[in-house]
């Protein structure tokens, strides 16, 4: 096994018994995770090893966090504490948690009744206003919105995956690759996280991805509706320039990466929300409307507006935030996906193809979304 984990150092440092099997579960982009039986009972290990979210003194604080929302009824999965009173174990320089294993399955907003869909609104609601209670509130300054990494932009995937992960790798692979999106999607670099995407920018990135369209050879059906989508973006940007979002609204702690494969349903009800790798200051209101845009965009690239709704009024009544604030995030976003590119840029700069089967619907959704613009905002504000 590749990446194999220092399993009798960290079993001692947790006094969780002695390893019976140890076995890869979906290796992701932030952390690996394994699936640990031993004879003390079953654990999720996880090893943090992405440089941005490995520092032990921010997995700490994210332990911290999981552990007080748990104490308020929060279902979340907070690690073990090893026997030096601590909950990371640092060893060979690189970072380990230890979890309980929580039986489960993931769930995509198409696999959820109307009634599923609001009360995953209000969890997200009452996540968001139990941070508040939770975590510090002086001196919060937004964190810098992250590199591209993963996918918000498109669907996660069909869901249903059997995988239960207590403490949450990052997903990767043609069901939805975990993107951080905290700080939201960007552009291109430089993209000013206060005011979003600067068109100029997005037309040049545009012209780039262009040629590396025209280039790329065997010339195939995924270039050919790469060209189709980036030419008709730069028409919709074009139409659209002078609707650059204003400065961001109010910010508090929020998840940063609330989507299907980060939440763990059993017997139809969540049992634990995942990978809080991402936790930080950010819009709150944006991170509810980029969870809907992944939980509820049908195949097409259109959204489940009915499911949107029921889930928009509940979380707006326990995260206490207004139409006005929803309808705000709403733009910001719509914004972000108009001019966001991440799966091509994978695709023709990385060589990575892993999201291939979500461009047709992510593309689809941001044509989709600016022809039904005041229909999507009435679903979340309304």
């Amino acid at each position: 096994m590749s990446h194999a984990p220092p399993l009798g150092a960290l079993l001692r440092q947790y006094a969780a018994g002695s390893a019976l099997t140890c076995d890869p579960v979906e290796q992701g982009l932030l952390n690996r995770g394994y699936r640990l039986r031993t004879t003390r009972g079953r654990y999720f290990l996880k090893h943090h090893f992405d440089p941005e979210t490995a520092d032990p003194v921010a997995i700490a604080r994210q332990h911290r966090a999981t552990q007080r929302l748990a104490d308020l009824g929060v279902p979340v999965a907070p690690p073990l504490t090893g026997t030096d009173g601590r909950t990371v174990a640092v060893i060979g320089g690189h970072a380990y948690a230890l979890h309980p294993w929580i039986d489960g399955r993931h769930r995509h907003g198409g696999q959820l009744t109307t009634e599923q869909c609001a009360r995953l609104g209000a969890l997200l609601g009452v996540v968001h206003a139990s941070l508040e209670r939770v975590m510090p509130t002086e001196g919060r300054i937004p964190a810098r919105p992250t590199a591209v990494t993963g996918a918000t932009e498109g669907s996660a995937g069909a869901g249903g995956s059997a995988r239960a992960v207590a403490g949450g790798s990052a997903r990767a692979g043609a069901g939805g690759s975990a993107r951080a999106a905290a700080g939201g999607s960007a552009a291109a670099e430089g993209v000013d996280p206060a005011r979003g995407a600067d068109p100029a920018d997005t037309f040049a990135l545009i012209d780039r991805l262009l040629a590396q369209v025209r280039r790329h050879r065997p010339y195939d059906a995924f270039d050919e509706l790469a060209r189709h989508r980036l030419l008709e973006r730069r028409a919709l940007l074009e139409r659209h320039a002078d609707r650059r979002p204003p400065q961001g609204g109010s910010v508090g702690w929020v998840h940063g990466d609330f989507h299907p494969f980060n939440l763990l349903y059993r017997d139809g009800e969540p049992a634990a929300i995942v990978d809080w790798d991402r936790l930080g200051v950010h819009p709150r209101a944006e991170e509810a409307v980029r969870a809907a845009v992944i939980f509820f965009v049908r195949p097409v690239g259109a959204l489940d507006l009915a499911k949107v709704r029921a889930y928009a009024r509940a979380y707006r009544r326990t995260a206490g935030a207004g139409p006005a604030e929803l309808a705000a995030a709403v733009h910001r976003v719509w914004w972000e996906r108009l001019n966001d590119f991440w799966m091509l840029r994978w695709h023709y700069e990385r060589g990575d193809t892993r999201a291939d089967p979500q461009f047709p619907a992510a593309s689809a959704l941001a044509v989709w979304w600016t022809r039904e613009y005041d229909a999507v905002c009435e679903a979340f504000a309304g």
